[in-house]
């Protein structure tokens, strides 16, 4: 990697990019550059909870406790210190992007009735949908109103479109719920808007409040596009494929809801007519006991190795992202462009462990 890193300059061969990108690491050795900038952000998001109505303040500090891996906020730090230093404008950033992300979860539990999320009650299950709603809206507002610390319009006009393009994808796809006759393409766009847009955001704000130029905080915008659709295919593949323990949430709940993913998808257009039949029939009078039938018929069909490929084609579209950035583009730090291809690898290496049984 050092000799790579003496390369900043554009124009570097592209053999000895991938030959760069190659070895992904742990998650933790992946973010270790930007530790310290993570660790900002998490103690501004706690910061956040005394900026809501007393009344309200526990269960945003109850949505806030459990926030994962910050995969937005990972994005967003490696995009900018690839090309710039790291300043309070996108520990900010990160934070609204977090806020939204949040925002959305909180949504989602109540439309896909989730009881568990991160290894805990939902919002929803320890308060109800009325107050869980209201909530995800007091979320969102939020988030905009932290947007007016900037000196320019053009955060707020950003953070406004993503979270305009979420919503209307969460709408598109619940308008395909019980409905067999959508396409593929029809999916992978769902996906994009409500899964890939706050990955996107997150690369292009970055890249943006580091002074990219056009060229770089568009490529940056594709990589995060792709990754954000590869990463919903994986939890698309959770719920299906995964194991609830494992995963730390509500698990087919998809299913549940009418919502065809890509393993359902794949599985109708290989069973025969009357095995399309007897799916239809059971994702509309879905029950739990019908589960592990379920998960026999995808076994037996190979589903996951066709949605690994699925899978694998966005991966291979945000890779080539970061390679078409190091050929053409000054970059400050490639090492955090490393990091980022190995985000790339450590998603494949997770959605690739749902082939292989729990022991």
């Amino acid at each position: 990697m050092s000799a790579f890193a003496t390369n900043s300059e554009p124009g570097l061969d592209a053999d000895n990019i991938r030959h760069a990108f190659e070895g992904a690491s742990s998650w933790i050795q992946l973010v270790k550059p930007i530790e310290p900038f993570l660790d900002a952000v998490r103690k501004r998001l706690s910061e956040q909870v005394n900026e809501f109505d007393s009344s309200i303040a526990d269960k945003v500090a109850y949505a806030l406790e459990s926030q994962g891996k910050q995969i937005r906020p990972v994005l967003l730090a490696l995009s900018g210190k690839s090309t710039g230093e790291l300043t309070d404008y996108h520990v900010t950033a990160a934070v609204i992007i977090e806020i939204v992300h949040l925002a959305t979860l909180v949504h989602d539990d109540v439309i896909d009735g989730a009881k568990i999320r991160r290894g805990k009650p939902t919002v929803a299950a320890n308060w109800g949908n009325d107050i869980t709603v209201l909530l995800g809206d007091c979320l969102f507002a939020h988030a905009l109103k932290l947007t007016a610390n900037y000196p320019t319009t053009e955060v707020c006009r950003a953070v406004s479109s993503a979270t305009n393009t979420v919503c209307a994808g969460e709408i598109f796809q619940t308008q395909l719920e019980g409905q067999f006759n959508f396409t593929k393409a029809e999916y992978f766009k769902a996906l994009e808007m409500k899964t890939g847009e706050l990955f996107a955001l997150s690369c292009e704000l970055g890249a943006y409040l580091s002074g990219a130029s056009g060229k770089y905080r568009k490529l940056m915008r594709e990589f995060g596009l792709a990754l954000g659709t590869a990463y919903q295919i994986y939890d698309d593949c959770l719920d299906l494929f995964g194991d609830e323990t494992e995963a730390g949430k509500s698990l087919g709940t998809d299913i549940a809801k009418g919502k065809l993913t890509l393993p359902v998808l794949l599985l109708l257009e290989v069973l025969d007519n009357k095995g399309v039949e007897n799916l239809k029939k059971m994702v509309v009078n879905w029950e739990a006991s019908y589960f592990p039938k379920l998960k026999e018929m995808l076994r037996a069909n190979n589903i996951f190795e066709t949605s690994l490929k699925h899978f694998s084609s966005y991966i291979h579209k945000s890779k080539e992202s970061l390679y078409e950035i190091l050929k053409t583009e000054k970059v400050t730090s490639p090492e955090c462009l490393i990091a980022l291809d190995g985000i790339c690898d450590f998603l494949y290496k997770q959605t690739e462990k749902l082939g292989t049984p729990l022991s």
